[in-house]
């Protein structure tokens, strides 16, 4: 049985703008499960400049399931963009430091929503923007140049700005059936033995 190398950077020969994403991952605050794999137009080391406004004294974390499809130019805006929005204004005189850090908010204070979490089997199209704190569900498409502001439920197709339900790719109960089957936390020798079942339409 011969199975693609989980760690192994670039999993195509001779193409080297797609790879395995777990493996050239170096913030640990980012979290990628095996196989998702990352396409871009440039360099795959693109990805790590494409999560925005993430500090580490922020903390919040981008986790990625496993088996997901994620195209050039996905940007996931993290937490540090967030300004604190209850006073007369929202600008952060604070970060300018002088006589300005006696603005400093409280972290209470500032609006703060949460890791990001894509889930297993995700599909998120070309140019897509994911905001701070939202979940994707499993085996959810983020439509090419959607903004997702919000949770998207499992199995889902969303589209445009702000991102809204196209419609469920399957019947809830399907839905349901395959959220409990967990096809992505199978051995990888059963998912391989298995790939017909996997991929053929789902009836």
């Amino acid at each position: 049985m011969q199975i693609p190398d989980k760690n192994e950077i670039f999993p195509l020969p001779h193409y080297n703008k797609l790879c395995f994403l777990k493996n050239i991952i170096k913030n640990p605050n980012i979290i990628v499960g095996d196989y998702t794999y990352y396409d871009d137009f440039d360099n795959v080391e693109n990805f790590e400049k494409n999560v925005k406004y993430h500090f580490d004294f922020i903390g919040d974390k981008l986790i990625i399931g496993k088996f997901c499809m994620i195209a050039s130019d996905v940007k996931f805006i993290m937490n540090g963009a967030n300004h604190k929005m209850d006073g007369i204004t929202a600008y952060p005189f604070y970060i300018f430091g002088k006589d300005w850090v006696k603005s400093t908010p409280k972290a209470e204070d500032l609006p703060y929503k949460g890791d990001t979490i894509i889930e297993n089997d995700v599909w998120i199209g070309h140019n897509v923007t994911i905001m701070p704190g939202v979940k994707i569900g499993n085996g959810a498409i983020i439509s090419t140049n959607s903004t997702v502001t919000k949770d998207v439920e499992p199995y889902s197709i969303v589209g445009g700005n702000p991102a809204k339900e196209i419609k469920k790719r399957f019947s809830q109960e399907k839905i349901d059936e395959l959220l409990a089957m967990e096809w992505w936390n199978w051995e990888i020798e059963k998912i391989t033995e298995k790939l017909e079942f996997l991929t053929e339409k789902l009836k």
